[in-house]
């Protein structure tokens, strides 16, 4: 499957040059950026900021002189550009960048015409035009999301991380996650990543390296990889939250004790590394025990108790059985 389109248009007269590294990477998980364009007056001083990333980041700048005090010409611009481009064709969907309510209609438009609209603005921005988004992110979000992330020589660890993330939301959505879609999906990420960097002639190699997290396998004709199951260590952990529950005698252990618990016998634990977003999910799923709400903030988890119904129908069935051989002697 082919990834989605995109066009970036981005309004600089209402929006910060320090979060443009943050809009291109959050646009990597969506599909592929194919215009990338951003408005404004140019021989504005106020401009100058923007004009030090547009090079570095490949955006093409439109020029729009503010003829009229009072009048945004730049809105107008950005405006026809994404009706020309929506009757081209050749997207999928728009990513508007602006923090200014003047686009909400625009917005509207390009949703009513099949496409994809994400907005993207600072906290300030109307309600309008958020509700008109698809989907709609706070800017100050992604810039925090983003601080600790090196846009320049990206550690190996951080290229590990990256890749573990990948491969859980292909496994969430019930895919496989092959070796050329992990490296392309490296690069739309990290434009500037390459292998050599990291003194291996390969992806393959490297991610080879990494054998403690990743497995290598062949199907076919295609070169897969995986997060390496490590069925032994989740048994050991669901064999441990039993016994602790078991210990309780009956009164259960509160959610969060359970989890100063298992962190401090297992320091590593980290459970998005079992495919779960949260240890209520992770617990969930261990048979034989049930989670308790008992108040917003209180949860417990116990040892399940059979229903009523399942002792009912045992003894039923154990009846039969006792007929059956009286019958046959």
């Amino acid at each position: 499957m082919e990834d989605k389109r995109y066009a970036v248009l981005i309004d600089s007269d209402n929006v910060s040059a320090k979060y443009i590294t943050a809009i291109l990477d959050e646009m990597t998980k969506y599909g592929v950026i194919t215009y990338k364009r951003i408005y404004g007056d140019w021989t504005n001083n106020q401009a100058s900021k923007w004009r030090e990333e547009l090079l570095a980041n490949s955006i093409t700048p439109i020029q729009q002189f503010c003829n009229t005090a009072g009048k945004n010409a730049t809105d107008s611009a950005l405006i026809i550009d994404a009706m020309d481009i929506l009757y081209t064709g050749r997207v999928d969907g728009f990513c508007i960048v602006s923090s200014d309510s003047d686009f909400t209609k625009l917005a509207s438009r390009l949703r009513e015409s099949g496409m994809e609209v994400i907005g993207m603005g600072e906290n300030k921005t109307p309600k309008s035009f958020k509700a008109a988004c698809s989907v709609f992110t706070s800017l100050e979000i992604l810039l925090e999301q983003d601080t600790d992330k090196a846009k320049e020589n990206i550690s190996q660890k951080t290229i590990e991380e990256a890749i573990v993330e990948i491969i859980t939301e292909n496994e969430n959505n019930g895919r496989k996650t092959g070796l050329g879609e992990l490296g392309s999906s490296l690069l739309k990420k990290y434009s500037d990543f390459d292998v050599r960097n990291y003194g291996y002639s390969s992806l393959s190699k490297f991610i080879e390296e990494m054998e403690d997290t990743f497995i290598l396998y062949k199907k076919e004709n295609t070169i897969l990889v995986k997060l390496r199951d490590d069925n032994l260590k989740r048994e050991q952990l669901e064999a441990y939250i039993r016994e602790c529950v078991e210990k309780s005698n009956g009164e259960g252990v509160d959610l969060a004790a359970m989890g100063q618990k298992l962190h401090k016998k297992y320091p590593d634990f980290k459970v998005k590394e079992y495919g779960y977003s949260t240890l209520q999910k992770f617990v969930s799923h261990i048979s034989g025990l049930e989670l308790i709400t008992e108040s917003e903030t209180v949860k417990r988890l116990v040892e399940k108790k059979e229903s009523d119904a399942e002792p009912m129908i045992a003894q039923s069935q154990k009846t039969t059985v006792k007929k059956r051989k009286k019958l046959k002697s």
